[in-house]
């Protein structure tokens, strides 16, 4: 079955889908981005993910290109024309189509909207969460808006090739004070010698994860204690437990960060609980 993406306001064969030149995503990465869990054809947070893609736009200044309510049924309707089952959908946004100048178009220039949705191989996820994953740490490089989903990610590119090339799934971003910000992709965590849950606060610095939201709420449940500040490289390496966290990863092991093993290397008990436990606490939409 060939796959089937949204573009304003068309349903089109992938291969065909296209926007213009002039488009500022493409012009100028003038857009903004979210990617949702599909499991068992239903979205997963969606409601959450749709507020921080309204945090985004309103940031940028961005009109929406449609009502709430519009948006997630062409979600749901991406997702069911490609008959996603576990997966992914995309939803991107742009200021729109308009001659090339750097200042905003013209009043009323409408947004442009772009959904796609592919399937995933779960099992092979969960079998890289039952190895653990390896990941970099590389000098942090970005703007200072990264709390802005925005899709100007070329430092996120280059990390990711980085961690890519070392044989690493992911890699973490340092400060210049020698302390963890996130991962390319993913919210980083570690577990403390007496169990402790320590993640960098979402106060600018990093993107508000809602992988990382729904983490807080299972390892509440979990009777875990978490501490919201940043934690050195060091302190990582000595660390009983790692992982990050994200839509596309869910509560992902670390094992191994730079040279240094985490733990006995091998996926600890925290990060794996948390993991089995994630479902329980996102939230799942209707049925696509």
């Amino acid at each position: 079955m060939s796959r089937i993406a949204y573009v304003n306001g068309r349903y089109v064969p992938h291969r065909e889908a296209a926007v213009s030149v002039e488009d500022r995503g493409f012009q100028f990465a003038d857009g903004v981005y979210e990617v949702c869990e599909v499991l068992g054809g239903r979205l997963v947070d969606s409601r959450r993910h749709l507020d921080r893609l309204d945090r985004s736009l309103g940031e940028l200044r961005i009109a929406p290109p449609m009502g709430r309510t519009a948006l997630e049924i062409v979600l749901r309707e991406t997702v069911r024309r490609n008959r996603v089952g576990d997966g992914l959908v995309y939803l991107q946004v742009t200021r729109g189509t308009a001659r090339r100048d750097h200042p905003f178009p013209p009043a009323g220039t409408p947004a442009s909207l772009v959904v796609t949705a592919r399937n995933s191989d779960r099992a092979l996820q969960d079998a890289a969460a039952a190895a653990g994953v390896k990941v970099i740490t590389v000098p942090e490089n970005r703007w200072p808006r990264v709390d802005i989903k925005s899709v100007a990610l070329l430092p996120n590119v280059l990390a990711k090739q980085a961690a890519k090339e070392a044989g690493a799934r992911e890699a973490w971003y340092v400060d210049a004070d020698g302390k963890v910000t996130e991962g390319a992709s993913s919210n980083a965590w570690i577990v403390t010698a007496d169990g402790r849950l320590v993640t960098r606060p979402a106060i600018g610095g990093i993107l508000g994860g809602i992988t990382r939201a729904v983490v807080f709420a299972a390892a509440a449940a979990a009777g875990l204690s978490v501490e919201e500040r940043a934690f050195t490289v060091a302190e990582a390496k000595a660390a009983r437990e790692a992982f990050i966290t994200a839509a596309t990863t869910l509560v992902m092991p670390v094992v191994r960060i730079d040279d240094a093993v985490v733990g006995d290397g091998r996926p600890g008990a925290v990060a794996s609980r948390l993991r089995k436990a994630f479902h329980d606490f996102a939230e799942l939409a209707a049925q696509a």
